[in-house]
């Protein structure tokens, strides 16, 4: 008679084990890009005494604030499922068309690029929803077409001769604090609320998630899509003219490479390229990363900025494979 070999004994994980797992997982997605910029500005401060100073920090935040602008919007349309490549061309744009705005009011001068944004945004959008067009072709249309209107418009550059209160909302400050970085910080913080706490934005995830079971659900899936790429063109267009209050000239060429470097931004901080996922937190830390690498090279002195690339670069490949691995984590 053969002996009976005992089955061996699987131990039971602990009750509630998979739940615990699930949100530490979920707030290392959220909130994993905040904790790679205080160990990097960290790091960067050990190394560079002077990096922590409060000027050297204002001016990361300060030069973060323009494509900050670029990257709320675009948020937006990745959590959503598409791309907004026009950005960058619209930013170039706004600065044209704020030069031209600027002697006939401040008003002018801040609405004229929002409102052109919204417009491209309104294009775009109808295009995509009612033409089926992909976004990717779409709005690489809008960028090669936009850069063109702007150099039509200004040549290189435009000066805008006598800047007055215009020129005050960029480079003023309130409380010891840029008029720019309020200004972006008080964008993130709405941006978060419409994001968070409105049927819109939770209307953006559903269609990120999956688009036609939010159809099935009654979301208004074109309407939502419209109003997304305008909201990011719209912003596109501000950040243009604040980049030209700053700078008292409108240049064609400004903007260029926010549209790869505002979505590198959004991805490094947690937003799924896959679309569904994404805080408004964890994009505003990407940008001030972006903005902390070009800092850091920049106190170096002797390296070329071709190293802000490959350290960009290095950045979003290994945010997005830690964002894989934490989604397949998710769906285990």
């Amino acid at each position: 008679m053969s002996a009976t070999v005992p089955s061996p004994v699987v131990a039971a994980a602990p009750p509630g084990t998979s739940e615990r797992r699930q949100r530490i997982v979920a707030l290392l997605q959220a909130r994993g890009a905040i904790l790679v910029l205080v160990a990097a500005a960290l790091a960067a401060g050990a190394a560079f005494p002077s990096f922590l100073h409060l000027g050297n920090l204002r001016d990361i935040a300060t030069a973060a604030s323009f494509l900050g602008l670029v990257t709320i919007g675009q948020c937006f349309v990745v959590i959503l499922g598409g791309f907004d490549l026009s950005v960058g061309s619209m930013v170039g744009l706004g600065t044209v068309l704020a030069a031209y705005a600027a002697p006939y009011g401040t008003l002018g001068a801040l609405l004229a690029p929002t409102v052109a944004g919204l417009l491209v945004g309104v294009v775009n959008g109808l295009l995509i929803v009612r033409a089926r067009m992909a976004p990717f072709i779409v709005t690489l249309a809008g960028l090669l077409a936009l850069k063109g209107l702007a150099v039509l418009l200004a040549g290189e550059s435009l000066v805008i001769e006598q800047p007055g209160l215009f020129g005050r909302i960029a480079n003023g400050n309130a409380l010891g604090i840029g008029n720019l970085v309020l200004i972006l910080l008080l964008c993130f913080g709405g941006a978060a609320l419409l994001l968070n706490r409105t049927r819109f934005g939770a209307a953006v995830f559903a269609i990120g998630g999956n688009e036609e079971a939010a159809r099935m659900l009654g979301v208004r899936v074109e309407r939502v899509k419209i109003l997304t790429y305008c909201l990011s063109g719209a912003l596109a267009g501000l950040s243009g003219s604040l980049l030209a209050a700053h700078l008292s000239s409108g240049l064609s060429a400004a903007g260029t490479g926010y549209e790869l470097q505002s979505i590198a931004a959004a991805v490094i901080g947690g937003v799924l390229l896959t679309g569904g996922v994404g805080t408004m937190g964890g994009a505003l830390s990407g940008v001030l990363l972006l903005g902390l690498i070009e800092n850091v090279i920049n106190q170096i002195g002797s390296l070329s900025a071709a190293y802000q690339g490959l350290a960009s670069g290095a950045f979003l490949l290994l945010a997005v494979i830690i964002q894989s691995g934490l989604s397949q984590q998710r769906t285990a």
